[in-house]
């Protein structure tokens, strides 16, 4: 029997965040995620009359092939998947896993060939397609959450079909202050950050390429980040789970970099030449999503948090930075996390996660919700 909810959701992915017209080629990139949702979206792509494709992954096969993965493969292989996104329109993935660290075992090595060989293929998607990618609820990430699976399920559905609209006026102005902005200010526990976004301009998120979302970007002119910040969400990347990441910088470059793991942090830092500097400084606001699970699609997303991300720059609202690696490092600053501050240009905006100018007041959680 077809669930409703996947119905609900396929609607809002081809609807709101893909906004599908006629005729426009997708592909549905499923990993790890039951079949409900893949018809559930090749019959919401069809009702909007426009081409379905669909490719299925599964993590331990996908294990297998990057434990063994040889550079004649790897150039095969992305000149490919590269052939293939250049002829979508749009791109619709949904990624579910039963162990977040089924990767963990890989060697870095071949961590950083993989994702140096696809990084055309991101790059094509990111920049020349209408994408949307989102999570799939399953029991490892409900454990994660700290929930039962059925609470995180209904949890799932709430705020991947949260009426996003909402969002648009204080995202409209947010965008507004962010793009006449120079200098930003964060402080924090552990947190003395400085860097200009001078005519670097931003991005607003509502629900039209994450889902959940609930954000607006911009990032940081290259050399300009200066101080140090502390993470207070712990993060998974390329198979490994670090706490406590802690960066201090020096004219826009990572000086120093520590973590419970902090061989395996550098290891990743010194993937490339602009692993090292910052490719997207982002503030989230989403209102259901309150406390880390370890899963960077939401936890980048939490109402009262900005994050900082060491690698790859979007070519929208970005500085020019490239490497292999795009990883957001999230912070949270409301009072339960030990608070902080964002000022732009000298002027206090946020306060212990709540957005203090009028304008801005439609992001916090009141508005949102409706409650206010």
């Amino acid at each position: 029997m077809q669930d409703p909810r996947c119905d609900a959701l396929a609607k809002v992915l081809t609807q709101h965040s893909t906004k599908l017209k006629p005729g426009e080629k997708v592909l549905i990139d499923i990993f790890d995620a039951p079949q409900e949702i893949a018809i559930a979206l090749v019959r919401a792509v069809r009702a909007r009359r426009a081409i379905p494709f669909v490719q299925v992954h599964h993590a331990r096969i996908s294990r297998e092939l990057a434990l063994g993965a040889e550079p004649q493969q790897l150039s095969i292989a992305s000149t490919v998947e590269l052939a293939r996104m250049k002829r979508m329109d749009a791109y619709i993935a949904i990624r579910g896993s039963h162990n977040i660290t089924e990767m963990g075992d890989v060697p870095d090595e071949k961590m950083r060939a993989i994702s140096g060989a696809m990084r055309p293929v991101m790059d094509w998607r990111i920049n020349k397609t209408k994408w949307v990618v989102l999570r799939w609820p399953t029991p490892a990430m409900a454990q994660q959450a700290q929930m039962s699976t059925e609470a995180f399920e209904e949890f799932f559905f709430k705020v991947c079909t949260l009426d996003y609209a909402r969002m648009a006026p204080g995202m409209a102005a947010l965008k507004q202050l962010m793009d006449r902005t120079d200098k930003v200010h964060i402080t924090g526990p552990g947190t003395d950050l400085s860097f200009s976004i001078k005519n670097i301009g931003s991005v607003t998120c509502g629900g039209d390429r994450n889902i959940p979302d609930g954000e607006v970007f911009s990032c940081p002119v290259k050399t300009s980040v200066e101080g140090h910040v502390t993470f207070n969400v712990p993060s998974i990347y390329q198979g490994h789970a670090f706490d406590s990441v802690r960066l201090e910088f020096s004219r826009g470059r990572i000086a120093n970099a520590t973590a419970n793991n902090t061989a395996a942090l550098n290891r990743i830092l010194d993937s490339d030449a602009g692993a090292r500097f910052i490719g997207e400084f982002s503030l989230g606001f989403n209102p259901h999503i309150l406390h880390p699970m370890r899963d960077i699609l939401f936890d980048e997303k939490i109402s009262g948090s900005f994050h900082f991300t060491p690698g790859q720059a979007y070519k929208t609202a970005g500085n020019g930075n490239t490497s292999r690696i795009h990883w957001d490092l999230v912070c949270i600053q409301r009072p339960e996390y030990g608070g902080g501050e964002v000022r732009f240009d000298g002027k206090l905006i946020r306060k212990d996660g709540l957005f203090t100018l009028p304008a801005l007041k439609k992001l916090n959680p009141a508005h949102l919700l409706g409650t206010r």
